[in-house]
């Protein structure tokens, strides 16, 4: 994984073409779809707005090829979208979404790797 920074890095998302932004949301989708019906509207409209997406980066790091470990962020003033694949043969997801903001300081996957991972 490649450690959290409070500054965005990768890609930003005013950057991109109308097709990745398309594809950038309904990746975000995927996440909101996850979360409490409590959370997932406020989290969803969130970033309905070309302004908002805009406010997002991207980061890709590791390989492209089945096998091939990877990982990326989508990254911005109050998200962080983590998908980690480098276990096991790239065969064992960790996924996380938070608000970095209003989590405590908190950093799940460092915490799961830790408690699971030794």
């Amino acid at each position: 994984p490649v450690r959290l920074t409070m500054a965005p890095r990768g890609l930003s998302a005013s950057g991109l073409r109308a097709d990745q932004r398309d594809t950038l949301r309904a990746l975000l989708d995927l996440y909101v779809l996850r979360l409490p019906d409590s959370l997932s509207g406020d989290e969803g409209e969130k970033y309905a707005s070309d302004s908002a997406l805009d406010s997002l980066s991207f980061l890709w790091a590791g390989g492209l090829e089945p096998g091939q470990g990877h990982y990326y962020r989508v990254q911005g003033p109050s998200l962080l979208a983590e998908y980690d694949n480098t276990q096991r043969g790239a065969n064992h997801v960790h996924t996380v979404w938070r608000d970095p903001g209003r989590d405590f300081g908190r950093d799940p996957l460092a915490a799961h790797y830790a408690n699971s991972h030794g």
